[in-house]
């Protein structure tokens, strides 16, 4: 594709790109941003499109991805309002949950969550099993579906879904 065919091409989806991204929730200002970015990535990376006729597609969906990138960044420095930090954590009831939670667990797996929630690492918790870091995490897996099983009543040998229903 040469240039001056990019160009044509832009100029015939450059608004549908824009719409695109409004219609996804994007400012008018901040779609033509994004889709302005996605058609010049979309002319670095042209040599990995395969087939010319998906040009606008290919392109629309590399807009829509950055618009994606682009409100969870924008999400991260969001403020939480209207939280008080005092309903937020309440460290007595907590210390009394993690301990409900390891007092119903096996002897193994209680050693395990007790060392994770002193701060070690996995490849801590590792070197100090004797184990590899895969094993450890395995483990810990394994621990927490236990656990969870035993704190919503069912037992912990079987799966998640009953044998007699057919599933």
């Amino acid at each position: 594709m040469t240039c001056d065919e990019y160009g044509q091409m832009y100029q015939k989806g450059f608004l549908r790109t824009v719409r695109l991204l409004q219609g996804r929730g994007a400012s008018m200002n901040q779609a033509e941003d994004l889709a302005q970015t996605a058609w010049l990535q979309g002319w670095r990376k042209l040599d990995q499109l395969r087939d010319r006729s998906l040009l606008t597609g290919w392109i629309n969906t590399i807009a829509v991805n950055f618009h994606r990138r682009d409100g969870a960044r924008e999400a991260r420095y969001e403020e939480l309002s209207g939280l008080e930090a005092s309903h937020l954590v309440d460290p007595v009831s907590d210390r009394l949950d993690v301990a409900s939670v390891l007092n119903t667990c096996r002897p193994r797996d209680r050693m395990l969550f007790q060392q994770q929630l002193d701060g070690l690492t996995i490849q801590e918790i590792a070197d100090q099993q004797g184990i590899s870091a895969t094993a450890t995490r395995i483990r810990l897996l394994r621990a927490r579906r236990a656990a969870r099983r035993r704190l919503e009543g069912r037992p912990v040998g079987l799966p998640c879904f009953q044998a007699s229903t057919g599933r």
